[in-house]
C-alpha cells in the first residue's frame, strides 16, 4: 500500500511549493488538459497493444496496490514443505508421493501449507517437475534445462504487463506536450483579448505540460516499478523450488536440498538456518 502513500506526498509536495511561491491552485484545475493527456495515453496504452496483453495487464495492475504474497513466511513455509517432500521420499520411496502430486489441493501434506494452496502456478510448477522425476524419462541435466526454459517463459510473462505501464508513463510527458501545444492554439485564436485575459489561457496551456510530467513520474511511472519489484519477488520461490529438486536429484539429503534453496532468497526474506532448522523439526513431530 505505499504507492497511495508516495502519490499523496508527491501531490501534497508539488501543490504546497507552488502554494508557498503565491500560486492560486485553482488555476491547475483543467480538465480539458486532463481529458487530453488521459484520454491519449489509454488510446495509446489499446492500440499497442492485444487484446491477451491487455487483459494481462488489467490482471496484473491490482497486485501493485494490494501487495505481492512474497514474504518470510511464504519462503518458510516452502522449504518446510519440500523439506516434507524430500523426506517422503526417502522413508517411503518415490512412488509414495503419486497421490500427493497429482491431487495436491486435497492432499493433507499439501493442505498443512494453505498460503502456498493458494499460489496455483507455484503448485503446478511443483507437482509438474515432482511427477517428471516420479516418471524417470528424463536425468538431472534434461530436466535443468527445462526448467531454466520454463522459467525463462515466466518471468518474460510476468514483465509483459511492467513493460506496458512503463511505456505508458513514457509516452505521458509528450502527451502533456500536445494538451499544453493546443492550448496555445486556442490561445493563438484568441490574440484579441486583453493581455490578463491571454495570461489566464496560456496558464491554463502550460498545464498541460506540467500535468503529463507529474502523471509520468508521479503516478504512473512507480506503479510500473511496484510491479516489477513483485514480479521478481514472486519468481524467487520459484527459483527457490528449482534448486531444491535439482539438490536432490544429485544426491544431497534433505536438509542441505533445502538449505539450496534458502540460500537464493533475498537476505531481508531468507529464514534463518536456526529458524528454518526449527520448522523442520517441528514438521518431523507432526
Amino acid at each position: 500500500m505505499t504507492i497511495p502513500l508516495g502519490w499523496i506526498i508527491g501531490m501534497a509536495c508539488a501543490l504546497g511549493g507552488y502554494a508557498l511561491h503565491g500560486g492560486h491552485l485553482s488555476v491547475l484545475w483543467q480538465p480539458t488538459e486532463v481529458l487530453t493527456i488521459v484520454g491519449a495515453a489509454i488510446g495509446y496504452m489499446v492500440a499497442s497493444n492485444s487484446m491477451r496483453i491487455l487483459k494481462m495487464t488489467m490482471t496484473a495492475l491490482p497486485t501493485a496496490f494490494k501487495g505481492t504474497d512474497a514474504s518470510k513466511r511464504l519462503y518458510l513455509d516452502l522449504l518446510c514443505l519440500l523439506f516434507e517432500i524430500l523426506n517422503k521420499i526417502r522413508r517411503d520411496g518415490l512412488m509414495s508421493m503419486e497421490a500427493d502430486i497429482e491431487e495436491p489441493h486435497s492432499s493433507a501434506l499439501f493442505e498443512k501449507y494453505p498460503s502456498l494452496n493458494k499460489n496455483h502456478h507455484l503448485i503446478e510448477f511443483l507437482t509438474d517437475y515432482m511427477r517428471m522425476m516420479l516418471g524417470g524419462a528424463l536425468n538431472v541435466v534434461q530436466i535443468e534445462s527445462l526448467m531454466e526454459q520454463e522459467l525463462e517463459v515466466h518471468h518474460e510473462s510476468a514483465h509483459v504487463p511492467v513493460g506496458v505501464v512503463q511505456k505508458v508513463a513514457d509516452a505521458l510527458p509528450a502527451f502533456g506536450i500536445v494538451a499544453a501545444v493546443m492550448g496555445v492554439v486556442h490561445t493563438m485564436g484568441s490574440i484579441g483579448l486583453p493581455p490578463a485575459e491571454l495570461g489566464k489561457l496560456i496558464g491554463a496551456a502550460l498545464v498541460g505540460t506540467f500535468l503529463g510530467i507529474l502523471l509520468a513520474y508521479s503516478f504512473v511511472g512507480p506503479v510500473a516499478t511496484v510491479m516489477e519489484q513483485n514480479a521478481e519477488s514472486e519468481g524467487k520461490a520459484f527459483l527457490c523450488v528449482k534448486s531444491v529438486l535439482l539438490a536432490h536429484l544429485n544426491g544431497f539429503t534433505p536438509p542441505a536440498a533445502v538449505e539450496f534453496g534458502r540460500k537464493i532468497l533475498y537476505a531481508d526474506m531468507r529464514p534463518s538456518f536456526k529458524e528454518l532448522d526449527e520448522e523442520t523439526k517441528n514438521t518431523k513431530g507432526k
